[in-house]
Parts: C-alpha cells; structure tokens; sequence
C-alpha cells in the first residue's frame, strides 16, 4: 500500500526526472526502487527503524531518495519517499491516508 503522501512524493520524483534526466537514467531509478520494494516486500525488518518513530523504517535507495515504510501483521505502507538534502523539519513520519496498489 502507498499513502497519498507517497504517492505525490513519487509523481514529483517521476515528473523531475522526466524533465532533467534520460530515459535510461529513468528506467534505472525505477527498476531500482522495483528492487528494493520487492526485497521490503520479502524482509519487512531489513532496514532499521527511525529514531524518531520505532514503526516506521528507513531504507535509503540514493543519495537523494529515502524511503520510509510501515510494516504491521501483513500489510507494508510506505509512507513517504523523502529527499534527505530537504530539511529534516518537512519530514512528516504520522498517519497518512492509504491506498492499496
């Protein structure tokens, strides 16, 4: 599942990329999230939890994409796709709206 948050944040990431880098820079940067998604998918705990919230884990995919995900019972949410060269001050790690994918 994605939250609405995620799902802007990865529309932004998409529509930057589409106007600043090539296709193939493109297609690797989503088979590379693919990638990661799918290794949360298998081993939720892989990547530690947050300082500031224990539920919520981090998984740095470049040096300018941080995903932050919730894993409970079955269910991964991720959260936010964050840019850690923002002010850590805009990273908002509460309850967001969720849509399954």
């Amino acid at each position: 599942m994605w939250s609405d948050r995620a799902l802007s944040d990865l529309k932004n990431i998409i529509d930057y990329l589409t106007e600043n880098w090539t296709q193939r820079e493109i297609q690797n940067f989503v088979r590379k999230l693919d990638k990661r998604l799918h290794l949360i998918s298998i081993n939720p705990n892989l990547f530690p939890p947050t300082a500031r919230r224990l539920n919520i884990r981090r998984s740095v995919l470049t040096k300018h994409t941080v995903i932050y995900y919730r894993a409970e019972k079955n269910i991964i949410t991720i959260v936010t796709l964050f840019d850690p060269r923002q002010d850590p001050k805009k990273l908002k790690l509460s309850s967001h709206k969720v849509k399954p994918i």
